[in-house]
């Protein structure tokens, strides 16, 4: 009816201008009148059994207004999470990892509180703590986890939190038919967030409600467990989330927001917590992973079976790292035909911090296995590494996971698309290598999103959404779609995001899902608003509503196109006013499914990699980086590029230099940006290649998937392979440091 005007077009960045100026307010730069700062109280140790704590230096502080310990909260110590209510407010009777928070002060000044929380004393003794996948699982191994507080779990006994199993078929059966069969295991460490935005708490007391401002990416389960463990209505708790510095799943889920509205209760001001980067490192983190695998192959390279063992580091509390666990294993086989397979995966808690959800929610740990494996599996039966992987990828329509969603698109293409890239059939330069890798996530298995679009008297609009803009750009593909529905210019569409109180309700931020299924409940908004503006054009021309079609911001009736603001100024009238749409987006759970829900749609990524190493240093240089991925719909192609090429640098991360080191005793030795490395532009790729490919077919607005994840899948393995294909060192441990691969190389020598 319209040509897409804004619709695969890449307009400025709604917000963009804010942010690069430094105009954009983030929580730390929220001040409240009266407020309060606070400090954290910690130990220097991971487990430690707590004594006393004397609070009477810290009072006589000047400036200092409050002291919370565990003897000032509810009995017993209130605990929430996410999916297990194990995480204490602070810590009661024992420290369970390094930094984990005794207890709090609040004082007039920020320094005062730091004075005081310096002041108070902590008498505890240290006892023996597990920080290691090993340590954790030994027989005689000490709890991290007191069994009282696992009541009716099968592994309350153990370290291990829960077991998780899928697959199909029987390996036995098939075993015979394997030619060829490998087994190997491979490490990946544990990984910061790094946000350039450390997590930041506001709570302010309003009478009988709260008000609390954070960095959550999901402000509307942040309002649900606080008004839960606080015993106060929905309505009487306002979370305000401004749009956050970065988030990478690190601020999905509540953290210190609990303790901060404690304080804030207790004292009746305004309390801020406003974190260090140091700090931060130390409240959340990645999930440590060690993964077997184990397949079958015929000789010419057809898979036969998988077996899949990942063993998760968790950390002290569960987080939502069971989720991660369960997500990513159930699609470890990856996008392959596989007759049988057989996928193990445990949680196991230990005492380091605890872990939550990660861009790439556990999959860039798996992938490097399975990736890595079958590499090892080509070179031994001797076939090209892109053609092992054409001859196993399911076509479109392929219930690769039987039962389950079936292969979306044509993944052929993505991987022919990368093999032309990175030019893999051409000679290469002496010393040098080339690698590539497969990489699949399931987008979301349930949803629930509403949204509101309010089309005003003067031809613009305001949209209202829950969902939260950390940087992928969800504010300006809103309010694209507004626009291209609307038929107005782009700078005339108000996003509206981040306050509880004003917004609808989102379920949350994540798994990609932003575009497909809040985008789809603006869609449906704009919609509900095209149907009152047929009625409206049916009235003002007199004329039946089936002669009347709305469409991409255009009204059709009798041969003749009319701009949608023109039916609405008259259909308005003079009093004015607006017409309101309402869009919901929901996607239900599926009872029985192991996931409670299936894959919304499929992240399906191939990077190839080109890479050499210095011969004195065992420096990796990235020459050619190329990531491909199938997104449906580019709705707005700089960004789509934009997300391709900072997962797939993030993903150079925790392939060459990233990684918590730990002493003896499990505490963090690398805290902060001065010791813990990521890439900063010395180390980007030489040359970086991110192609998409669009064929409509995905199930948002306009035929779009979910992106932002898939160029970080399967980095890793592509690195590795490319690194093994220039110098012959096959290397199972990540980060691959220049002090790893100088060391593998003098081996490989001698």
């Amino acid at each position: 009816m319209t040509s897409n005007t804004y619709v695969g077009s890449s307009p400025n960045r709604v917000g963009g201008y804010d942010r690069v100026t430094g105009a954009q307010q983030y929580v730390a730069d929220i001040h409240l009148v009266d407020e309060l700062h606070a400090k954290l109280v910690t130990i220097n140790e991971s487990k430690a059994r707590i004594i006393s704590i004397d609070t009477t230096k810290a009072e006589q502080v000047p400036g200092v207004r409050l002291i919370l310990t565990a003897d000032d909260l509810p009995k017993p110590m209130p605990r929430f999470g996410p999916q297990y209510q194990d995480r204490p407010v602070l810590a009661v009777d024992t420290v369970n990892y390094y930094g984990e928070p005794i207890a709090a002060v609040a004082g007039e000044t920020k320094e005062a509180a730091e004075e005081g929380a310096a002041a108070v004393v902590v008498e505890y003794e240290v006892l023996p703590n597990v920080h290691t996948i090993d340590a954790a699982l030994a027989p005689d191994a000490p709890l991290v986890q007191d069994p009282s507080l696992r009541v009716g779990e099968p592994f309350a006994n153990t370290n291990i939190k829960t077991e998780i199993n899928f697959g199909w078929g029987d390996i036995a059966d098939v075993e015979a038919d394997a030619d060829f069969v490998i087994e190997r295991e491979y490490e990946f460490p544990m990984i910061t967030h790094f946000a350039i935005e450390p997590h930041a708490f506001i709570a302010q007391p309003d009478g009988d409600e709260l008000n609390v401002w954070s960095t959550i990416q999901h402000p509307f389960q942040l309002q649900k467990t606080l008004a839960k463990l606080l015993n106060i209505p929905l309505s009487k708790l306002r979370v305000f989330a401004p749009d956050p510095g970065g988030g990478f799943g690190g601020k999905q889920h509540p953290k210190l927001e609990p303790l901060v509205c404690y304080m804030a209760l207790r004292s009746g001001r305004p309390v801020r917590l406003i974190m260090s980067l140091e700090e931060t490192f130390q409240a959340v983190r990645r999930p440590s992973t060690r993964v077997r695998v184990r397949m079958g192959l015929t000789n010419d390279g057809i898979m036969v079976f998988k077996d899949i063992e990942t063993n998760y580091l968790i950390g002290a509390y569960v987080d939502i790292a069971d989720r991660v666990a369960s997500k990513s294993s159930y699609v470890a086989a990856g996008p392959y035909k596989v007759p049988v397979v057989k996928i193990i995966g445990r949680t196991i808690l230990s005492n380091t911090a605890p872990t939550t959800a990660f861009r790439g929610f556990g999959v860039p740990q798996i992938t490097w296995a399975r990736e890595s494996t079958l590499d090892e599996a080509a070179l031994e039966l001797g076939i090209d590494r892109f053609e092992i992987r054409r001859r196993n990828i399911p076509e479109k329509g392929y219930e690769f996971v039987p039962g389950d969603t079936p292969a979306d698109g044509d993944w052929m293409q993505t991987i022919d698309k990368a093999a032309e890239l990175i030019g893999w059939d051409t000679p290469l330069p002496e010393g040098h290598g080339r690698g590539v890798a497969l990489g699949l996530k399931s987008g979301p298995t349930t949803g629930l999103s509403y949204s509101t679009v309010r089309l005003l008297a003067d031809g613009s609009a305001i949209l209202f959404s829950g969902t939260s803009d950390m940087g992928q750009g969800a504010r300006t593909v809103f309010a694209q779609i507004v626009a291209q529905e609307m038929g107005i210019p782009l700078e005339n569409v108000n996003v509206i995001m981040g306050d509880t109180a004003t917004v609808p309700y989102d379920q949350q931020t994540s798994a990609s899902r932003s575009t497909v299924l809040m985008g789809t409940s603006v869609y449906r908004a704009c919609k509900d608003i095209h149907g009152k503006v047929k009625a409206m054009a049916a009235k003002v021309h007199d004329v039946d509503e089936s002669e009347v079609e709305v469409d991409g911001g255009v009204v059709r009736m009798a041969g003749e196109d009319l701009a949608i603001m023109d039916i609405v100024t008259a259909g308005l009238g003079p009093l004015g006013g607006e017409v309101i749409g309402n869009g919901e987006m929901r996607k239900d759970k599926e009872p029985g499914h192991p996931l409670a829900g299936s894959a919304a749609f499929f992240e399906f990524n191939c990077t190839a990699i080109e890479a050499t190493v210095d011969d004195e240093t065992g420096e990796i240089q990235i020459i050619k980086h190329v990531t491909v991925g199938d997104v449906g719909t580019a709705l707005n192609p700089q960004q789509v590029h934009g997300q391709d090429d900072g997962a797939a640098i993030m993903g150079l991360g925790h392939s060459l230099m990233e990684g918590y080191i730990l002493d003896e005793e499990g505490r963090t030795r690398n805290l902060g940006a001065i010791d813990y490395r990521i890439p900063t532009s010395k180390d980007l790729p030489t040359e970086l290649i991110s192609a998409s490919i669009e064929n409509r077919d995905g199930p948002g607005p306009y035929g779009v998937k979910g992106v932002s994840e898939g160029s970080l899948l399967c980095t890793a393995p592509a690195v590795g392979a490319a690194v093994r294909d220039a110098t012959g060192l096959i290397i199972r441990d990540l980060p691959l440091t220049p002090q790893r691969v100088w060391e593998a190389m003098r081996e490989q020598e001698s």
